[in-house]
């Protein structure tokens, strides 16, 4: 019986032993690690520095694969972005956000990432004519952005962005409003001024979009829904080039045999009209 107790006694404090032995071992292999991946950040930010942002990106990237769990490793991941970013290359910086958001849910730093991303898809516009999806993708995450964390310097640089985006939108609308004129397809070119006044009426394009809507409506003969347009365009911008335009309309008539406008005779429609402004 003696023997079986110091049998146990010995085989427990050989585990013990050896269990302290991992760990002894585990903590190295932890700080050569660490030490791996610091040195990997550090040449990061010396290449950063260089103006090599691939290389930079590089060590980044391979500083956070080494050592996951570190503290560190969120920071070098976002910093291989930011340098990818910085080179403008744009696809692989958001992949790296991406996976940032992904693998770092809890990271005090996700404002800044959402920000870069949104700025990455905003910068990744070629030609907003023909590729609407960076634009959209923009919008979407700084409309996120600002949602999130309204009281961050990243909501309003976001909010700035929002504007220049919803011109680059507008700015498409019309042109294709303005397209459909020339092909003279009255109701498609409307429903494109229509589409900007009620998306887009912060925009520098509104006055002109109303004006568009006075004129094509007049020009299928609806004329209170152009009185209706050209009451909203006179109470909002009366001083606007765009009015003064709009202001000429009602003293014409529409002749369908040639496609213009042509002087009425009389001026009781005009009178009208401008009473209409004026009120």
């Amino acid at each position: 019986m003696k023997f079986v107790n110091i049998l146990i006694i010995f085989c427990l404090l050989s585990f013990l032993s050896c269990a302290k032995k991992e760990e002894k071992v585990e903590v190295i292999i932890d700080d050569v690690i660490e030490t791996q991946m610091l040195e990997s950040y550090k040449k990061g930010l010396k290449a950063l520095e260089e103006g090599d942002a691939l290389y930079a990106a590089r060590h980044f990237t391979d500083a956070e694969l080494l050592f996951p769990q570190s503290e560190w490793a969120p920071k070098s991941l976002l910093m291989a972005a930011y340098s990818y970013y910085s080179q403008d290359y744009f696809a692989d910086a958001i992949d790296e956000l991406e996976r940032f958001i992904k693998t770092y849910p809890q990271s005090n730093r996700l404002d800044y990432a959402y920000f870069l991303l949104a700025t990455c898809y905003y910068e990744k516009i070629i030609d907003e004519k023909k590729d609407l999806k960076p634009l959209f993708k923009a919008k979407e995450t700084f409309k996120f952005v600002i949602q999130e964390y309204p009281n961050t310097d990243f909501a309003l640089d976001a909010k700035f962005k929002l504007n220049l985006i919803d011109e680059t939108l507008a700015g498409k609308e019309m042109y294709i409003g303005r397209y459909y004129i020339k092909k003279e397809k009255w109701i498609a070119a409307i429903n494109r001024f229509k589409y900007v006044v009620d998306n887009y009426n912060s925009t520098i394009y509104i006055e002109e979009a109303l004006h568009r809507l006075v004129e094509l409506h007049y020009k299928i003969g609806l004329i209170e829904e152009s009185k209706k347009y050209a009451a909203v365009l006179g109470y909002n911008y009366q001083s606007g080039d765009w009015y003064e335009v709009s202001y000429q309309i009602f003293n014409k008539e529409f002749d369908p045999k040639d496609n213009s406008i042509k002087p009425k005779k009389g001026n009781f429609i005009f009178k009208k009209f401008k009473n209409l402004f004026e009120n």
